[in-house]
């Protein structure tokens, strides 16, 4: 069973999040999945930068998802 990972970019001054974002890669377990997910949050921080991240009070949560439970 393939893991699916999904983020979703927040702020807590606008008080909600945009619609979750689905990594193109699938994984083979929850521990890939997770690491995965912390890896590409920071990733998306710094891509999306300080000065934004502290105006807008940015942050990101991640789901790790079983491909079984998207596709029902």
């Amino acid at each position: 069973m393939k893991i699916i990972l999904v983020l979703y970019l927040c702020s807590y001054t606008a008080g909600s999040c945009l619609p979750g974002y689905q990594v193109p890669e699938t994984f083979n377990d929850m521990f890939d999945c997770m690491n995965a997910g912390y890896s590409e949050s920071i990733k998306k921080m710094e891509k999306i930068g300080r000065e934004e991240v502290n105006e807008h009070e940015v942050f990101i949560r991640f789901a790790c998802i079983k491909e079984s439970e998207v596709n029902t």
